[in-house]
């Protein structure tokens, strides 16, 4: 029966090539990086040179998944002189920051197209070794095929919220068996780890998040703190907003803006979570009569930007610059958080002493989240209207902002080690042959 649901999903996925094509080249207007050899998410590869042998795969679907596989790669090499790294992603944020990762003999390419014919011709172009799926990625064909060849798979760093483990059940027959076949999965939590195995996969431990062992750019760090102390005013920043979010936070703001007379307010930073938006977020906010000032546009910092001195808004338009913005910054709110989304990783804002005000839906990190708010580095509120009076509640109370600020840094220090655990998880598969 497994064998009939199979050919089925893999007759379906077949089918779907022409609209994934189509797809791309829409996408591809937008972020021309969509458009970048395509023809590698169907197994095609005759564009690159041979690769080279005894490559270990690494899948990192997008931005977030990249920046935690670089974590991870950082370490492989210190421990693996000479390993060679293949490097896949299915957005073209992380195929950008991806291209930062790589070494002479590393090979990086589009995650292939769930066909048995595309994953097939990856397969014995690339012939890896080993792969590591980062945190979430788990596709019926490419475990059926890696199986078939005796290769393992293996899941890092992996989270499965309680919506994601009802959609896997929901088409169980796929899913069970494409768990059940991964070499091993190691969770971040022990819920995670729970509903892993309700779909049959084999959890070889709970080593915590790899993204607690990312250390933010301490150049950017140094460059951010000196804007906001050249500033001389509290930046609130909106952190990895998403649709549907920025709409209510620029009403809030025309109000707030409105009542300046009577009210100090801090400068705004907006950052969207995704590149191909920053136009139309913009257009959000001078829609409800909001200056505007892009990072892109600032030579030097914003206090050496008359432009940028005199907006209500500054926008965050650049990519790999979030420790910068952090550090910019005396509060964060928490995108993704404040509609139906999951939530953003706070991680990284912390690790930069940047407290955190999160909405209610936190669920794709769920334990990050409700440790930080335990340790008083992340504050829970209910609406974005609610977030911005807790945000500027915290910055007037100085001694508050400190103790929030020193429990972010603690926060980020006490849940670091989850690379070692997963070096040491890792050890047998690595001296495979």
């Amino acid at each position: 029966m497994s064998s009939l649901i199979l050919g089925l999903y893999s007759a379906l996925m077949w089918l779907g090539q022409p609209l994934l094509r189509r797809k791309l080249a829409r996408r591809g207007v937008e972020e021309p990086g969509y458009g970048e050899a395509a023809e590698e998410r169907f197994g095609h590869y005759s564009h690159l040179a041979e690769a080279a042998s005894e490559l270990v795969w690494v899948h990192a679907v997008s931005l977030g998944e990249t920046r935690t596989a670089a974590v991870l790669i950082k370490a492989l090499r210190a421990q693996h002189p000479g390993i060679r790294i293949l490097l896949t992603h299915g957005t073209a944020t992380g195929r950008a920051e991806g291209s930062g990762l790589l070494q002479p003999g590393d090979v990086q390419v589009w995650q292939p197209w769930d066909s048995r014919g595309a994953v097939n011709r990856f397969f014995n172009h690339f012939k890896p070794r080993l792969g590591l799926l980062m945190e979430t990625e788990v596709w019926p064909n490419m475990v059926a095929l890696a199986n078939e060849r005796a290769m393992p798979l293996v899941l890092v760093n992996g989270r499965l919220s309680e919506k994601s483990l009802r959609q896997a059940l929901g088409i169980a027959p796929i899913s069970y068996p494409a768990y059940a076949a991964l070499a091993a999965v190691y969770a971040q939590t022990d819920d995670d780890a729970i509903r892993y195995r309700q779909l049959g996969a084999r959890v070889d431990g709970v080593f915590g998040n790899l993204k607690f062992d990312a250390t933010p750019d301490q150049g950017q760090q140094a460059l951010g703190k000196a804007w906001r102390q050249a500033t001389g005013q509290s930046v609130v920043m909106f952190a990895s907003s998403r649709e549907g979010e920025e709409a209510v936070f620029f009403a809030q703001m025309a109000v707030l803006k409105q009542e300046q007379q009577t009210l100090a307010l801090p400068r705004f930073l907006v950052v969207p979570r995704h590149p191909q938006r920053f136009d139309e977020v913009q257009a959000l906010a001078e829609g409800q009569g909001l200056k505007v000032s892009r990072r892109s546009s600032w030579v030097a910092g914003p206090h050496e930007n008359g432009d940028a001195m005199a907006a209500d808004i500054w926008l965050g338009d650049s990519l790999g610059e979030m420790a910068l913005y952090y550090a910019m910054s005396d509060v964060a709110l928490l995108g993704g958080s404040f509609e139906p989304l999951g939530g953003q990783n706070l991680i990284e804002a912390a690790a930069c002493a940047c407290p955190v005000v999160m909405g209610p839906h936190t669920f794709n990190f769920t334990e990050a989240a409700d440790l930080a708010q335990a340790a008083g580095a992340a504050r829970r509120v209910t609406d974005i209207p609610e977030a911005l009076r807790t945000a500027m509640a915290l910055l007037s109370r100085s001694n508050a902002h400190q103790a929030a600020v020193g429990a972010s840094l603690a926060f980020a220090a006490a849940n670091r080690g989850a690379t070692d655990r997963t070096l040491q998880g890792l050890a047998p598969f690595l001296l495979q042959k």
